[in-house]
């Protein structure tokens, strides 16, 4: 299977380049790591991966076929999480997964599963504002397993996470990548997934429109 590829990709927002000519290749079981200051890059990166924003420049391309030929089948295809955990608070966390669930037309069993892989079945009937920054994140990750979809993209996953659940979110990603799952995750913080490739945005960093050459 080839890889999920970006050629040469150009990202504006507002009177900014963001970055431009980023190129990546991400092949089944791997990871790219994305680096950067505030400012860089990493979140629109994810969502032009995401196919939630189109590039200035440059094509994202899936084994082969630009993602936006057939965009039902990308979104179909993909997990996004983003910084924000998206928890509805007056239901349970149970209720908030399964909502998510019957969204994704998944098993009712997954609910339970990914409850207990991330340590939240003990908090299944507390409501989503009464649990704390950390529990918020991990229910917000056990999304990811309510649904299989072959590509995660991950913006701050391990940000409220403490060192136990910090490994059980290796463990989860670990499973993913070995059946042959794709993920790539943003990070200001040092993250430790074996063989992944890091990608620097500043390495990529544009400048004010007004400062370059038409394009």
């Amino acid at each position: 299977m080839t890889p999920f590829e970006g050629r040469e990709l150009t990202c504006v927002r507002g009177e900014r380049r963001v970055f431009a000519g980023l190129s990546f290749a991400l092949p089944p079981g791997g990871a790219l790591i994305l680096t950067g200051p505030n400012g860089s890059g990493k979140s629109s990166l994810l969502r032009l991966m995401a196919g939630l924003l189109r590039p200035a420049a440059g094509q994202l391309v899936w084994d082969g076929q630009d993602i936006r030929a057939d965009r039902e089948a990308h979104r179909a295809r993909l997990h996004y999480v983003g910084h924000l955990d998206a928890i509805k608070p007056v239901l349970s966390a149970a209720e908030n997964l399964a909502y998510w669930a019957d969204q994704s037309d998944a098993p009712a069993a997954a609910v339970a599963e990914a409850l207990d892989r991330l340590d939240l079945a003990w908090l299944g009937d507390v409501a989503g504002r009464l649990l704390s920054a950390g529990q918020r994140r991990r229910l917000a990750l056990a999304r990811l397993l309510v649904r299989k979809a072959e590509l995660w993209l991950l913006d701050e996953p391990t940000v409220g996470l403490d060192d136990d659940s910090l490994a059980r979110f290796h463990d989860v990603l670990a499973g993913h990548r070995a059946s042959g799952g794709r993920a790539v995750v943003a990070t200001h913080t040092p993250i430790d997934l074996a063989g992944a490739e890091p990608l620097a945005l500043e390495t990529f960093a544009g400048s004010a429109l007004s400062e370059l050459a038409p394009w």
